[in-house]
């Protein structure tokens, strides 16, 4: 069977019911709708039971063989679900899962649920078994200029009718959170007119602020150059009465990391190498490599000096605001400098 798009399964799964199906992807609202719609299908086909697997450190794989040969006491067809949290069954997941796809169960349907799978796994003998013998369904983020459209598609199945002005204060107020948007929505129903319409006044007077503030966010942000982001996800961290202590704690610490790995690439490291050696997580390389490329080593020396000065600012120690000095910080991290290296050398003074 073919990889199948998030919006094709529903009639994929109405022609034919696959004998196992990986659904993979990192957004958790849309993986779960997902692997809901395969349960749903295969209720109606009559596998009644449901049976789950957790893959940690030590699972036994041969658990989940005997659980696929062994009938149950009533006779019922099963669903076995999978959990891969980290999306590596390892070798002897591996040979399991392929030794499983050689000769499925008409009485199990396998489901298998992983985060986003990248080239090398897709490329292995048990998610080529897999896709051969199922099918694989690869879940995508909404990105935000796909947002509003996503969001106008959920009013209309939930009956609800909304201008564009009021679909883009949802979005903006969600942020990306569709489990934010989806709950959003299911209040919004209890609010709207009698025909279904949503205004825009509805929206800004029901809809919470449901940003997600943190400060890793803020840090990827930051290191994406996404310098407008980033200052509104500081602004939001202010405002719920996060300690700026912290805050300074995440910028100082990135700062250092960037720091540590332009000085291994001045000496002629490897991406990889230096990455590995400031203890810098494969996920996380094109974020760090982009700031790279962004700050060189002298403005990294500069911004360790800033933060040494808004932490004697948090302390008393000087005559400074610390929340704007954060905010300054931020914006240097994101790639904008309003002063010469000069002038903010003066700064610190």
């Amino acid at each position: 069977m073919a990889k199948l798009r998030a919006d094709q399964l529903d009639s994929a799964l109405r022609k034919q019911l696959a004998p196992v199906y990986l659904v993979s992807g990192d957004e958790p609202l849309l993986v779960q709708e997902a692997c809901d719609t395969i349960r749903e299908a295969a209720r109606r086909a009559g596998f009644t039971e449901r049976e789950r697997h957790h893959v940690e450190a030590g699972f036994d794989w041969e658990e989940l063989l005997t659980s696929a040969n062994s009938l149950s006491l009533f006779a019922d067809k099963k669903i076995l679900e999978l959990r891969i949290d980290n999306g590596k069954p390892g070798d002897k997941g591996g040979k399991a899962l392929l030794s499983y796809c050689e000769q499925p169960s008409e009485d199990n349907l396998l489901l298998i649920v992983t985060p986003k799978l990248d080239g090398s796994a897709q490329r292995s003998k048990w998610f080529k078994a897999v896709e051969k013998t199922g099918a694989f369904v690869q879940i995508w983020p909404i990105a935000a200029p796909q947002l509003p459209r996503w969001i106008d598609q959920r009013m209309q199945q939930a009956g609800l009718r909304a201008d564009r002005d009021a679909i883009d204060m949802l979005a903006a107020r969600v942020e990306g959170n569709l489990l934010a948007a989806t709950q959003e929505i299911e209040k919004l129903k209890l609010l709207a007119n009698d025909d279904g319409l949503v205004s825009t006044e509805t929206v800004a007077g029901a809809v919470a602020d449901s940003a997600r503030y943190d400060v890793f966010n803020l840090i990827d942000k930051a290191l994406h150059g996404d310098a407008r982001s980033a200052i509104k996800t500081l602004q939001g961290l202010r405002g719920e009465g996060t300690d700026a202590t912290v805050v300074l704690w995440a910028l100082a610490r990135e700062i250092r990391t960037l720091s540590q790995m332009a000085h291994a690439l001045q000496q002629g490291n490897s991406m990889d190498r230096a990455a590995k050696s400031a203890g810098v997580w494969d996920k996380r390389k094109p974020l760090v490599n982009n700031a790279l490329r962004r700050l060189k080593q002298p403005q990294l020396q500069m911004l360790l000096r800033k933060a040494n000065g808004v932490d004697k600012a948090i302390k008393g120690l000087r005559n400074a605001d610390a929340w704007d000095e954060l905010m300054d910080l931020t914006l240097n991290l994101s790639g904008v400098f309003s002063l010469s290296p000069a002038v903010q050398r003066l700064s610190l003074l």
